[in-house]
C-alpha cells in the first residue's frame, strides 16, 4: 500500500513521462491528493489513475515534480540510493577505463537518476553541486554512499567540496552553500588528462573547477595540430593549446579576454614545461579575429573555437545564432584551402541541427566548403539520454577547408 501524495497530471505530461522524460511542469498538474512539503517524494498518476512514477516535488520550481523512479515497488531508503550510486560509478569505470576514472564526472544529474546533482572527480577530491531541493534533503545519504563505495573501489578520497551556488538554488528555495562537506582542501588539485597536467581550482574555478566534458575532443585535435600553426580561441585553462603543442604543433597562440583564465593557462603551461611553445594573448576573440582579417593575415592553418555558451535560454537563441555565425565566419575567412578548423557549442538550446545550419551558412558567406573530419559530443561520463534532450549539449566538429 503506497502512502505518498498523488499528483494527477495532464495528457501532455503523461505522454512525456511515458516517453521517458523525467519532468512534470507546474501547469501540467491537474489535481493533488494528500499533504506534502517541498522536497518530499510524491506519486504521479495519469487522469485514469495509472501510475507513471515517483519524484521530488517543489512548488517553488517551474519543474514541479522531478521523477526519480518508475517502479511502484521502490523503497526510497539508503539502499535505493546506494544502488543508484554504484550503478553510476560502474558505468564510468566501464566507459572511461581505470585511468580516466581518476578524473571524470561521476554523477550527471538526471542522466544518472539524481535530479540536479553533479559530482566531478579530480584524483582524490570530489566536487559536488546540488540544484534540486529533493536531492538536497537527501545529500547526506547520497554523499555517504558515494564516499563508501569509492573507498570500496580503492579510491582514497581526501575531500568532498560543495559548489552548490548560483541563481537556480534561490529559485528552488535553497541558500547557496560553498565549502568542504568532507575532509579538507587546501589549494589547487593537480590532475593528469591525456598525459597533460592541469592545476584545478575546485574552490574558485568555473563550475566545478575544470571542464571534463571536452577530454576526448581535446585529444582528437592532436594529430591534425602536428606541424601546424594553431590558434586556440577562448583558451580558458589552455587545454586545447596544450594538446596542440603536445601533438607537435609548429606554433600555438592561445587567446582569451579573461585575465584570471590566462593566469590559469600560464600555470598549466609551466606545469608542462610549455612556456616557450605557446603564446598567451589577452584579447576579445571577436576583435582579435577581426584585426587578423583586416591585415589579410594567414598566420594560422588550424583554428580552434571553444566559446562559452552564447545562450542559456530559448529567449536568446536568435542572438546566439548570430553570435555563433559571426565568430565562425571570422575564423573561416582566415583559413585557406587545405587548412583545418575545429568548432563547438556547449549550449543545450543550440541544438545540433541549428548549429550545423549556422556553420553551413557561415561557410557559404565565407565562400568555402567544409569537409567534415569528425563530429563529436561530450565525453561519455556525461551520458546522453535520448529521451531527455536536456542531457545533450556539447557539439564539436573538426573540418578541413576545401
Amino acid at each position: 500500500m503506497r502512502n505518498y501524495p498523488v499528483f494527477t497530471v495532464s495528457e501532455k505530461a503523461e505522454n512525456n513521462l511515458k516517453k521517458g522524460h523525467p519532468w512534470v511542469y507546474a501547469e501540467e498538474v491537474v489535481s493533488v491528493v494528500g499533504e506534502y512539503k517541498n522536497g518530499d517524494i510524491v506519486d504521479v498518476n495519469s487522469k485514469k489513475g495509472r501510475y507513471l512514477g515517483s519524484g521530488f516535488v517543489n512548488d517553488l520550481s517551474k519543474i514541479r515534480v522531478r521523477i526519480i523512479s518508475r517502479d511502484a515497488n521502490c523503497k526510497f531508503d539508503g539502499a535505493f540510493w546506494e544502488r543508484r550510486v554504484k550503478y553510476a560509478l560502474n558505468y564510468r569505470i566501464a566507459v572511461m577505463g581505470e585511468e580516466d576514472f581518476r578524473c571524470c564526472r561521476l554523477i550527471f544529474g538526471e542522466a544518472d537518476g539524481f535530479p540536479g546533482l553533479t559530482v566531478d572527480r579530480f584524483e582524490d577530491v570530489l566536487v559536488a553541486s546540488v540544484l534540486c531541493l529533493g536531492t538536497e534533503l537527501r545529500r547526506d545519504i547520497i554523499y555517504s554512499a558515494l564516499l563508501c563505495i569509492m573507498e570500496a573501489y580503492g579510491a582514497k578520497i581526501s575531500a568532498l567540496y560543495e559548489r552548490s551556488d548560483g541563481p537556480i538554488r534561490e529559485l528552488e528555495g535553497m541558500e547557496e552553500r560553498h565549502g568542504c562537506y568532507y575532509g579538507s582542501l587546501s589549494g589547487k588539485v593537480n590532475i593528469k588528462e591525456n598525459g597533460i597536467i592541469y592545476a584545478v581550482d575546485c574552490v574558485d574555478g568555473q563550475k566545478t573547477g575544470f571542464f571534463l566534458d571536452q577530454k576526448y575532443n581535446r585529444a582528437a585535435i592532436r594529430k591534425i595540430a602536428n606541424g601546424r600553426r594553431v590558434l586556440d580561441c577562448f583558451t580558458h585553462t589552455g587545454a586545447f593549446a596544450l594538446n596542440a603543442a603536445m601533438g607537435g604543433a609548429k606554433q600555438v597562440t592561445a587567446v582569451d579576454i579573461s585575465k584570471s583564465a590566462l593566469e590559469s593557462a600560464k600555470e598549466n603551461l609551466v606545469l608542462n614545461n610549455a612556456e616557450d611553445k605557446i603564446e598567451l594573448v589577452r584579447a576579445d576573440v571577436f576583435e582579435y579575429l577581426t584585426a587578423l582579417a583586416d591585415k589579410k593575415s594567414h598566420d594560422y592553418d588550424f583554428i580552434i573555437l571553444d566559446p562559452p555558451a552564447f545562450t542559456k535560454s530559448r529567449q536568446t537563441l536568435k542572438d546566439a545564432i548570430r553570435g555563433y555565425k559571426e565568430i565562425n565566419l571570422k575564423a573561416m575567412k582566415l583559413l585557406r584551402r587545405g587548412d583545418y578548423f575545429a568548432t563547438c557549442s556547449c549550449s543545450h538550446f543550440m541544438r545540433d541541427s541549428i548549429f550545423c545550419q549556422t556553420l553551413h551558412s557561415a561557410a557559404e558567406d565565407a565562400g568555402i566548403t567544409l569537409r567534415q573530419i569528425e563530429g563529436r559530443q561530450q565525453s561519455p561520463d556525461h551520458p546522453i539520454l535520448w529521451n531527455v534532450p536536456e542531457t545533450e549539449y556539447l557539439k564539436f566538429y573538426i573540418f578541413q577547408i576545401v
